[in-house]
């Protein structure tokens, strides 16, 4: 059976042998949601479950551009990202963790990379304070698998939109965090696989903990120095893999 989606504003349907089988993403109730995502999680899936996740990711671009046009006004910064997750990147998400296919906040979402901590947290306040219904993920108190961020979950029209704010410091972890699981084991950035890289991982993350919350404090040249050094290190490295495997890493994190 030939399948060819059709869409019109925010209803979409499958074109089916000259006929058409409609559906609309804003119409499905969530338990709908849900049922798809357990479908996709356990391979039971048709050619038009594939096409409704399609629609569905699709259906987070105009929240997705409502929070970011609030979070310029708001912090007078150009975030980058991404107006939907890839389908690839939802089933593997669903497959991996036990979370429900409506409650997943990274469907769609974008970044923020800011020089240190006290930045990240004024940032944080005002998009407390422009985006007053978002709930705020501290990561930086509670690492996810070494790695730190604050998540600021916005919510548009019914759709959570997830707003990654990083230090340099953070985004850097996360990007090299990225690139040794693209090119030694996936499993890596969900604390799991090759133990080297898990130990180089964890380790950094600390030092990078520790430095951050002295960053007011004069640090002595020698350790400024290493430091230096260590973000070399880091930056020859993704510069190096990305010429092999198509750019540096874009890093999702916390997924």
């Amino acid at each position: 059976m030939l399948y060819s989606k059709v869409c019109r504003g925010p209803n979409c349907w499958l074109s089916v042998e000259g006929g058409k089988h409609p559906y609309s993403v804003n119409a499905l109730s969530k338990t709908q949601v849900d049922r798809l995502g357990d479908r996709l999680r356990k391979g039971m899936t048709t050619e038009a479950d594939f096409h409704q996740l399609d629609a569905y990711r699709r259906s987070f671009a105009e929240a997705y551009e409502e929070v970011v046009a609030t979070i310029r006004d708001a912090t007078q910064l150009g975030p980058t990202g991404r107006p939907a997750k890839s389908t690839t990147s939802i089933i593997e998400k669903l497959r991996r963790e036990t979370i429900r296919l409506s409650q997943m906040q990274d469907v769609a979402g974008c970044r923020l990379v800011v020089p240190n901590l006290v930045v990240q947290d004024q940032v944080v306040e005002r998009l407390k304070s422009a985006l007053p219904k978002a709930v705020v993920v501290d990561r930086r108190k509670q690492p996810s698998f070494s790695y730190r961020a604050v998540h600021v979950i916005a919510t548009a029209g019914n759709k959570p939109i997830e707003i990654q704010v990083r230090t340099e410091f953070q985004h850097l972890w996360a990007q090299l965090s990225e690139k040794l699981s693209d090119i030694r084991d996936p499993a890596i950035k969900y604390g799991w696989g090759d133990s080297d890289a898990q130990n180089l991982l964890s380790g950094l993350s600390r030092v990078f903990a520790f430095l951050e919350e002295r960053e007011s404090r004069p640090l002595p040249s020698r350790l400024t120095e290493i430091l230096s050094e260590i973000k070399r290190v880091i930056h020859r490295f993704l510069e190096d893999a990305g010429k092999t495997s198509g750019g540096i890493p874009k890093s999702e994190g916390g997924d």
